[in-house]
């Protein structure tokens, strides 16, 4: 009986009836033939090997392009249109551990310090500050090392995003892009100075150190040479000398550029993508000739990190430890030299300027009265043009300031008259021998 239902079940073709359990309405086809014609009117129905891989290939495509971007910048716009739209809420919201607390402010501040613009001072402020009002001062004993390879940008990276909050980390570090592996960005701050000045203050800290010690910069520049540690200056830039040429002297720009390769070669696309940083990642980017002004802001834009820095950095106690961080032994180069390494620093100038404006234009919107008085007249060829403020700047750059601007106000007379001439010189005339004539002119 079973055998009779089994063969009755069986199509005449020898397999299995496709409608075992009855015939669809219109009734059963009379064979499998017909039900595979039926079948191949539905042609999104039938697939081929090189169909199914092609399919793949674009899934695969889609994969890929779709993790590349996240990496380079987050998550597609649309997607987080669309989480928007349709709410937030998920199932790790409403069921997994509560959230962090949110501040009503920014809780993470970075300060990728440039070096010799006033950092060992700002420091010194944040470590009261931070005692002050219990932020988290994050620091490094790491100084010398700017450049990162990937994973130690995602290994710092990692350390910084947890700290406990708020934080404020400071290190003297390339930008980093915190987005680029997943991180939540951070608000940036720096400081930035006249690029001349921020050269030779470093070039005779390397050597002479600073009033902390006499031997601090034996500590610091071990294995310097007695010949290297006493090279004039002069000598070193117009002999063009490779700490005093490219791409040693392009210095302030990585800091903004970040990371990438090209930032650290002088150009106009490390100059345009510093630019690009600094109005997309920094909170502030001050002008060390007008520190006191840079710290009002800061305590006007974050009042939880820096509220009373000004009072703190104008008392006297300050004032001393402030003025134990000025570099020794400085001499003024030459005005040749000084215009020779203008020419040779003109992308770091184009962004100083930059900054200087924006930084002025922020201290219009807050209602801060200009500090800049009109300069006298100089030929723009001969030295470039410094920002002079009412008030001395009385930190660890002060006799930076004063003794080069000793040589704009010694050669100021000379310079107009130099200029005068320079348009009447006849062939014979030497250039180079009138500036070294102009030099050693009292």
């Amino acid at each position: 009986m079973k055998k009779k239902q089994q063969q009755q079940q069986q199509h005449p073709g020898g397999g299995a009836d496709p409608w075992p359990h009855g015939a669809p309405l219109g009734g059963a086809p009379p064979d499998l033939g017909s039900w595979k014609r039926r079948v191949s009117l539905l042609p999104f129905l039938r697939f081929s090997l090189r169909d199914y891989g092609f399919c793949m290939a674009t899934l695969l495509v889609f994969c890929l392009g779709s993790l590349f971007y996240q990496l380079g910048g987050g998550p597609p716009r649309f997607l987080l249109d669309l989480r928007q739209y349709l709410g937030n809420s998920t199932y790790l919201d409403d069921h997994g551990p509560p959230p962090s607390k949110v501040l009503p402010f920014p809780s993470q501040v970075v300060y990728n310090r440039v070096g010799k613009c006033g950092s060992r001072t700002v420091v010194l402020l944040l470590r009261i500050l931070s005692e002050k009002h219990g932020f988290n001062l994050v620091t490094s004993d790491i100084h010398n090392k700017t450049r990162l390879t990937k994973n130690e940008q995602m290994e710092l990276i990692k350390n910084i995003s947890t700290a406990e909050q708020p934080y404020l980390f400071t290190r003297h570090v390339h930008f980093l892009n915190f987005s680029r592996f997943g991180g939540d960005q951070p608000v940036y701050i720096n400081i930035i100075r006249d690029p001349v000045n921020r050269f030779l203050s470093n070039y005779f800290f390397r050597r002479f150190g600073d009033w902390r010690g006499e031997q601090n910069h034996m500590i610091r520049t071990p294995s310097m040479r007695q010949e290297e540690r006493y090279l004039d200056i002069n000598e070193c830039i117009l002999e063009n000398y490779p700490e005093c040429s490219n791409p040693r002297l392009f210095y302030i720009i990585p800091y903004f550029c970040g990371q990438h390769p090209r930032c650290r070669e002088p150009g106009e696309w490390a100059l345009e993508r510093a630019k690009l940083n600094v109005n997309e990642n920094f909170l502030l980017v001050g002008i060390l000739e007008e520190l006191e002004d840079v710290l009002l802001l800061l305590e006007r834009f974050l009042p939880h990190y820096f509220k009373g820095v000004l009072s703190i950095y104008k008392d006297p106690e300050h004032r001393k430890l402030g003025n134990m961080t000025v570099t020794v032994k400085k001499t003024a180069p030459s005005p040749e030299a000084v215009q020779i390494l203008y020419q040779r620093m003109r992308y770091e100038y184009e962004f100083y300027h930059y900054v200087k404006e924006q930084f002025h234009l922020l201290k219009r919107k807050f209602g801060l009265k200009p500090r800049v008085s009109h300069p006298p007249l100089r030929p723009q060829f001969f030295i470039p043009t410094p920002l002079e403020t009412e008030e001395p700047i009385d930190d660890e750059e002060q006799d930076d300031e004063k003794w080069l601007e000793d040589i704009y106000k010694r050669n100021q007379q000379v310079a107009l008259e130099f200029f005068l001439r320079s348009l009447k010189l006849d062939g014979s005339q030497d250039i180079k021998q009138v500036i070294w004539n102009l030099s050693s002119v009292h």
